[in-house]
C-alpha cells in the first residue's frame, strides 16, 4: 500500500527534497507551502500521516495541528522544526503531536518514525508476527496462503490470504471496514469497496463446512469473523 502523506513545508528547497525522499519509499506526498494551503489539501482529501513545519507563515504548524485535531483525532501528525526547546516540544504534543523532529535530522529516523507510526495507526502486522491461524477446524498458513482441513488444501490468492489474516488477527471482534481496504487495497473508494464484499463471499466458501464459524458483515461498519465453541 502506497500510504498518503501531506507534508506542509515553507522551505522551497528541503520541502522537494523531503517529497522526493520520501515518493522514493513508495509514499504518496502531497505538499503545502504554508499552513494556510496546509489546511485547504487537508480539507480537500483523506491523509494517513500528515507532517508539520512549525514555523510556516500564514498559519503556523501549532495552529495547524489544533485545527485538524478539531475534526480529526486519529490521523498521526509529526512535527519538524528547527526549535529545540522543551516548551515548544511540550506544545507541540499538546497541539495533539504524535512525535516530533528537530531540524536538522537524518532522513532515516524520519523514515523509521512513519513506519512505525503507520504500522500502530494502521494496525498493520509483520509477516513474521504471526503467519499460522487456527480457525476453528482449518489451519490457515498465511505464507503458503493455503488452508487445510482434513486432508484436503485450499490455495488462496494473496487478496484472500491478506483479508482472511487480517479478520483472524481481529477474530470475534470487529475488522473495521475502511481499514481493510487502505491495508490491502490501498483505498477505501467505492470499487474497492465491492471488490472487497466479493473476496468476503469466497472467503466464506473456503469455511463452509464448519458450521462454527461464521463471517459476519455490518453494514458499513466492518466485517466479523466470530467462532463459536
Amino acid at each position: 500500500m502506497k500510504a498518503k502523506i501531506l507534508l506542509v513545508e515553507d522551505d522551497v528547497n528541503f520541502g522537494n527534497v523531503l517529497k522526493n525522499f520520501l515518493e522514493l519509499e513508495e509514499y504518496h506526498v502531497n505538499l503545502a507551502r504554508d499552513g494556510a494551503e496546509g489546511l485547504e489539501m487537508y480539507q480537500k482529501k483523506s491523509y494517513d500521516l500528515i507532517i508539520l513545519d512549525v514555523m510556516m507563515p500564514k498559519m503556523d504548524g501549532f495552529s495547524l495541528a489544533t485545527k485538524i485535531r478539531e475534526e480529526n483525532k486519529k490521523t498521526p501528525i509529526i512535527f519538524l522544526t528547527a526549535k529545540g526547546m522543551k516548551e515548544d516540544m511540550i506544545r507541540g504534543y499538546e497541539a495533539g503531536a504524535d512525535d516530533y523532529l528537530t531540524k536538522p535530522f537524518d532522513t532515516e529516523v524520519l523514515l523509521y518514525k512513519i513506519n512505525i507510526i503507520l504500522k500502530r495507526s494502521l494496525g498493520i502486522i509483520d509477516l513474521d508476527d504471526q503467519t499460522d491461524f487456527k480457525i476453528g477446524e482449518y489451519d490457515f498458513d498465511y505464507k503458503l496462503r493455503q488452508i487445510h482441513r482434513l486432508g484436503k488444501t485450499e490455495n488462496l490468492s494473496p487478496k484472500e490470504a491478506d483479508l482472511l489474516r487480517l479478520l483472524c488477527v481481529h477474530q470475534n471482534d470487529l475488522l473495521p471496514r475502511q481499514k481493510a481496504l487502505k491495508l490491502i487495497w490501498g483505498d477505501d473508494n467505492y470499487f474497492n469497496g465491492r471488490s472487497m464484499d466479493v473476496f468476503v463471499t469466497k472467503i466464506r466458501k473456503y469455511l463452509k463446512d464448519d458450521s462454527r464459524i461464521e463471517i459476519a458483515t455490518l453494514h458499513g461498519k466492518g466485517i466479523r469473523l466470530l467462532i463459536s465453541q
